[in-house]
Protein backbone atom coordinates (compact mmCIF):
# COMPACT_ATOMS: atom_id res chain seq x y z
CA UNK A 1 0.00 0.00 0.00
CA UNK A 2 1.58 3.30 -1.13
CA UNK A 3 -1.10 5.75 0.00
CA UNK A 4 -4.28 6.02 2.07
CA UNK A 5 -7.12 8.52 2.49
CA UNK A 6 -6.35 11.29 4.97
CA UNK A 7 -9.53 10.71 7.00
CA UNK A 8 -8.74 7.01 7.38
CA UNK A 9 -5.15 7.77 8.31
CA UNK A 10 -6.06 10.32 11.00
CA UNK A 11 -8.54 7.86 12.49
CA UNK A 12 -6.03 4.98 12.31
CA UNK A 13 -3.28 6.87 14.15
CA UNK A 14 -5.80 7.94 16.81
CA UNK A 15 -5.89 11.69 16.14
CA UNK A 16 -9.70 11.42 16.00
CA UNK A 17 -11.99 8.93 17.73
CA UNK A 18 -14.15 8.30 14.67
CA UNK A 19 -13.75 8.54 10.92
CA UNK A 20 -16.70 10.90 10.88
CA UNK A 21 -14.81 13.30 13.16
CA UNK A 22 -11.77 13.08 10.87
CA UNK A 23 -13.93 13.69 7.79
CA UNK A 24 -15.63 16.69 9.39
CA UNK A 25 -12.25 18.17 10.35
CA UNK A 26 -11.05 17.87 6.75
CA UNK A 27 -14.23 19.49 5.45
CA UNK A 28 -13.91 22.25 8.05
CA UNK A 29 -10.40 23.26 6.91
CA UNK A 30 -8.80 22.04 10.13
CA UNK A 31 -6.41 19.67 8.34
CA UNK A 32 -3.61 20.51 5.91
CA UNK A 33 -1.17 18.26 4.08
CA UNK A 34 2.12 19.85 3.06
CA UNK A 35 0.57 23.30 3.68
CA UNK A 36 -2.57 22.85 1.55
CA UNK A 37 -6.15 22.38 2.78
CA UNK A 38 -7.46 18.92 1.98
CA UNK A 39 -10.66 17.06 1.32
CA UNK A 40 -11.28 13.80 3.22
CA UNK A 41 -10.50 11.77 0.08
CA UNK A 42 -6.98 13.22 -0.30
CA UNK A 43 -4.35 10.47 -0.42
CA UNK A 44 -1.32 10.72 1.87
CA UNK A 45 1.94 8.83 1.48
CA UNK A 46 5.14 8.38 3.45
CA UNK A 47 6.98 11.66 3.97
CA UNK A 48 3.89 13.91 3.91
CA UNK A 49 3.54 16.51 6.66
CA UNK A 50 0.08 16.79 8.23
CA UNK A 51 -1.11 19.69 10.39
CA UNK A 52 -4.28 19.28 12.44
CA UNK A 53 -6.00 22.13 14.34
CA UNK A 54 -7.77 20.79 17.45
CA UNK A 55 -8.95 23.60 19.68
CA UNK A 56 -6.10 26.03 20.38
CA UNK A 57 -3.38 23.51 19.45
CA UNK A 58 -1.90 22.95 15.98
CA UNK A 59 -0.61 19.36 15.93
CA UNK A 60 2.02 18.41 13.34
CA UNK A 61 2.68 14.86 12.15
CA UNK A 62 4.99 13.28 9.60
CA UNK A 63 3.66 10.19 7.80
CA UNK A 64 6.12 7.33 8.23
CA UNK A 65 3.94 4.62 6.67
CA UNK A 66 0.37 4.61 5.29
CA UNK A 67 -2.15 2.81 7.50
CA UNK A 68 -5.81 1.90 6.91
CA UNK A 69 -6.70 -0.07 10.03
CA UNK A 70 -6.72 1.42 13.51
CA UNK A 71 -3.79 0.35 15.66
CA UNK A 72 -3.10 0.41 19.38
CA UNK A 73 -1.65 3.56 20.90
CA UNK A 74 1.70 1.84 21.47
CA UNK A 75 2.04 1.08 17.74
CA UNK A 76 1.27 4.61 16.47
CA UNK A 77 4.91 5.87 16.58
CA UNK A 78 5.76 3.31 13.88
CA UNK A 79 3.34 4.96 11.46
CA UNK A 80 3.42 8.67 12.40
CA UNK A 81 6.04 10.93 13.94
CA UNK A 82 4.67 13.66 16.19
CA UNK A 83 6.48 16.92 15.31
CA UNK A 84 4.27 19.18 17.42
CA UNK A 85 6.45 21.84 19.12
CA UNK A 86 6.31 22.04 22.92
CA UNK A 87 5.00 25.61 22.71
CA UNK A 88 1.82 24.29 21.04
CA UNK A 89 1.39 21.52 23.64
CA UNK A 90 1.75 24.08 26.43
CA UNK A 91 -1.47 25.70 25.19
CA UNK A 92 -3.35 22.69 26.59
CA UNK A 93 -2.27 23.60 30.13
CA UNK A 94 -2.57 27.37 29.87
CA UNK A 95 -4.56 28.89 32.72
CA UNK A 96 -8.04 29.95 31.78
CA UNK A 97 -9.09 33.32 33.11
CA UNK A 98 -12.71 33.28 34.14
CA UNK A 99 -14.78 35.91 35.80
CA UNK A 100 -18.08 35.04 37.41
CA UNK A 101 -20.26 37.08 39.72
CA UNK A 102 -22.11 34.78 42.09
CA UNK A 103 -25.75 35.41 42.84
CA UNK A 104 -27.76 33.43 45.33
CA UNK A 105 -30.43 31.16 43.93
CA UNK A 106 -33.93 32.61 44.09
CA UNK A 107 -32.90 36.26 44.25
CA UNK A 108 -34.29 36.93 40.79
CA UNK A 109 -32.88 39.22 38.16
CA UNK A 110 -30.46 41.94 39.24
CA UNK A 111 -31.89 45.41 39.75
CA UNK A 112 -30.60 48.33 37.72
CA UNK A 113 -28.32 49.43 40.59
CA UNK A 114 -26.97 45.87 41.07
CA UNK A 115 -26.33 45.65 37.33
CA UNK A 116 -24.36 48.92 37.38
CA UNK A 117 -22.33 47.65 40.35
CA UNK A 118 -21.56 44.41 38.50
CA UNK A 119 -20.55 46.31 35.36
CA UNK A 120 -18.21 48.62 37.29
CA UNK A 121 -16.63 45.62 39.04
CA UNK A 122 -16.18 43.89 35.69
CA UNK A 123 -14.63 47.03 34.16
CA UNK A 124 -12.18 47.34 37.06
CA UNK A 125 -10.80 43.87 36.23
CA UNK A 126 -10.81 44.13 32.43
CA UNK A 127 -9.63 47.59 31.42
CA UNK A 128 -9.47 48.31 27.71
CA UNK A 129 -11.77 45.51 26.51
CA UNK A 130 -14.05 45.84 23.51
CA UNK A 131 -16.91 46.43 25.97
CA UNK A 132 -15.54 49.88 26.83
CA UNK A 133 -17.49 52.18 24.55
CA UNK A 134 -17.42 55.19 26.90
CA UNK A 135 -14.10 56.69 25.65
Amino acid sequence: MDSVRIDKYLWAIRVYKTRTDATDACKGSKVTVNGADVKPSREVKAGDRIEVRKGPVLYTFKVLAPLEKRVGAKDVPGYAENLTPQSELDKLHAPVETFFIRRDRGTGRPTKKERRDMDSLYDSFFVGDAGDAED
